[in-house]
């Protein structure tokens, strides 16, 4: 290919590159919708209020961890930050740097190769047939690779060289991009039960070979699907309640099926999150008590007028659950996060309310030196929360069974916190995004408790006038009440292995200071806000109190309003609508776009973190058109990303696609895994 310098920038008018058929199925057109946060709460300068020291957790000792199943997880050796281990900052950043494109292909810099790892439809199960777009079934798909990947986790198995599990969710379908001759309003049923199986997880043993990065799937005894029909397990407080009690799970502790994954994390003891996130546009109907309606339109949906301007699956037409009329509780049963044992092909797996319901993006887990588990989870949607999770339990090293099932109830007792921040100069934010100070924008912040859960699972609320069913149910509620601070979509929480700091992709919010919705803040700078930014906290991870900066304001670096931690603006690449983070082995950040609104395709770009270099920001690569990069993976021999929805563009169908990747030719476009190596040596050095 040919590279261009970076100094290359591209014009655009500020909006997103998401087509109409992508919001309308990927989120239920969220953005076209009136914003679901319609609290009056505190804002950004109030001060929170002093919370009785006697509900909050403290821990001491230091451990060292080791995950099972060849996985680890790092954990500093105290709470404060440390430097980037011993190699130089911005190693593993030695690329040319891929110029903005509208290709149909994933671009990648030159001296680097690429495979496609598996698509939609690529077998998963010994019995699973080959692909076979125009002859689609239910029973096929429920075995075969699920549609749109987002999240990636690739899991060493132990005593098997260069042999991993490949663990990836699938988010949503795009039903007019599944199937010639789609009639939105007249699905039929073989097409909702296709759709049903190809949401969900896919667990496939791949291996790689000598001398490349290529994976290749193997059918292999941990492979397993699980779908929107797979029975789940609910732990914590809302396990069992009335809000959660429907007519075919009388007991409220069973739910069929997870929704809407997003992106997720790898825990230490080797098993993989995921987040359910828009799971409000599966459901029509109409919630007829009024106290369930104000509930349900908090999370957009249940009330009337909630599925207008969608174009709905009418799902509720082959299941009365996709119906709230008709079992109002079953929403109530999404939104959590899922924990996914892949080293257990028979496990069922759990849904956690410890850690609330909301538009989950993911939850990514810090271990402190104690032992205790903090987990971190953004709620994606505008003017949204940040929350954490801090454990009771202390982790407990080796891979042992007992070990393994102590460790797999830590995300169930603990204490549920959402964030608060103030800014350090509130009288210099204008909205227009202009610098407050030499140090860029930064602030304090409090995270403020809301849910208690003890070792029997049983709540404690934490949140006046609400009951801790309650608040693990409607958590956005309980957000309101506290006065947590709304932010521009936060969606990936990313803890930094070797530094203990946090980075949080806040992505978008055009609606930041029209008239009604919350003003421009320090953390959130810029009103009508098309690009995003980057949120970088230094956290007392067991504790309440952080300070945060702003890494990056995200867009076209040759626009005033965009800011690269100081670093000099003529050398980054331009980076619009951030969305997932990972960190590669020497501790630079790496992030994936979603909806480039400087018309360009979405990438994946590194960024360093410390040392003189901080804040430069390259792309690394692109991917097709009408496709978004998710789940980056980013290790010393290879880099792996989520190629999902390509071809996704305004007047495309499957009747007419836009895009023929990865297959080329006459072919439809399939949401692929992709992976990506340097020839003969190491990424970025």
């Amino acid at each position: 290919m040919n590279l261009k310098p970076l100094s290359l920038f591209v014009t655009h008018d500020g909006r997103s590159s998401r087509s109409s058929t992508t919001c309308a199925y990927k989120c239920g057109n969220a953005c076209f919708h009136e914003v679901p946060n319609t609290s009056d709460g505190e804002y950004f300068g109030d001060i929170v209020a002093s919370i009785s020291r006697r509900r909050l957790l403290r821990g001491s000792a230091a451990v060292v961890l080791a995950a099972g199943a060849g996985t680890v997880l790092a954990a500093c050796g105290d709470d404060e930050p440390k430097p980037a281990g011993n190699s130089s900052p911005g190693t593993g950043t030695a690329f040319p740097a891929v110029a903005p494109n509208t290709q149909d292909a994933v671009v990648t810099p030159d001296g680097y190769q690429q495979s496609v790892v598996i698509r939609w439809g690529d077998p998963v199960l010994p019995d699973a047939p080959a692909f076979d777009f125009g002859k689609q079934t239910a029973a096929a798909q429920a075995e075969q690779f699920g549609y749109n990947n987002d999240f990636a986790a690739l899991l060493p198995i132990e005593g098997q060289s260069d042999s991993y599990l490949l663990v990836v969710n699938h988010e949503y379908t795009t039903e007019p991009h599944m199937f010639t001759g789609y009639v939105p309003d007249a699905p039929t049923r073989e097409q909702f039960e296709i759709c049903l199986a190809a949401h969900g997880l896919s667990v496939v043993e791949v291996k790689g070979e000598s001398g490349s990065g290529k994976l290749t799937p193997v059918l292999g005894r941990y492979n397993r699907r699980v779908t929107g029909t797979t029975e789940f397990t609910v732990t914590g407080p809302a396990a069992g309640s009335a809000l959660l009690k429907t007519s075919t799970d009388p007991t409220g502790t069973k739910v069929l099926g997870t929704l809407n994954n997003c992106s997720g994390g790898v825990t230490p003891w080797g098993t993989v999150l995921s987040g359910e996130e828009n799971f409000n546009q599966y459901f029509a109907g109409v919630l007829a008590d009024p106290v369930a309606q104000d509930r349900g339109k908090r999370y957009g949906l249940g009330h009337p007028g909630a599925g207008q301007g969608e174009m709905p699956r009418h799902w509720e037409r082959f299941d009365k659950r996709f119906d709230v009329a008709q079992e109002p509780n079953e929403s109530n049963r999404f939104g959590y996060i899922v924990e996914l044992d892949p080293w257990d092909p028979t496990a069922a797996p759990i849904k956690h309310t410890a850690l609330g319901r909301f538009k989950h993006e993911s939850a990514n887990i810090y271990v402190t030196p104690d032992g205790t588990v903090v987990a971190y989870s953004g709620d994606d949607e505008r003017f949204e929360y940040m929350y954490k999770f801090v454990s009771a339990k202390k982790i407990q090293q080796g891979s042992t069974a007992a070990t393994r099932k102590h460790n797999m109830t830590i995300l169930d007792e603990g204490t549920l916190y959402v964030a608060k921040l103030t800014g350090d100069h509130p009288d210099q934010v204008d909205g227009s995004g202009k610098m407050p100070s030499d140090k860029g924008f930064t602030g304090k912040g409090r995270w403020i408790p809301i849910l208690q859960t003890a070792a029997d699972g049983k709540g404690t609320s934490l949140v006046e006038g609400m009951s801790a069913e309650e608040v693990a149910v409607f958590t956005r509620v309980a957000g309101d009440k506290v006065g947590a601070t709304k932010m521009d979509r936060p969606e990936d929480f990313e803890p930094n292995p070797k530094t203990g700091k946090v980075y949080v992709a806040l992505t978008n919010n055009s609606n930041r200071g029209a008239e009604g919705k919350a003003a421009a803040d320090e953390a959130n700078p810029r009103n009508q806000n098309k690009n995003g930014q980057i949120l970088e906290l230094t956290d007392d991870h067991r504790g309440t109190a952080f300070t945060w900066s702003l890494l990056l304001v995200c867009g076209d670096p040759q626009a005033a309003d965009t800011y690269f931690a100081g670093f000099d603006k003529t050398k980054v690449s331009p980076i619009s609508c951030p969305d997932n983070l990972a960190f590669d082995p020497y501790g630079n950040l790496w992030i994936s776009t979603d909806g480039n609104a400087l018309k360009s395709n979405d990438g994946l770009f590194s960024v360093v973190l410390e040392g003189e270099r901080r804040g430069e920001t390259k792309q690394f690569l692109t991917v097709p058109k009408g496709a978004e990069t998710c789940g980056p993976v980013v290790t010393e021999k290879r880099v792996m990303v989520c190629v999902q929805h390509p071809g996704e563009v305004d007047g495309a169908s499957a009747d007419k696609p836009a895009s023929h990747w990865p297959d080329g030719g006459s072919a439809q476009p399939r949401p692929s895994v992709v992976a990506v190596w340097k020839d003969g040596g190491t990424i970025g050095v």
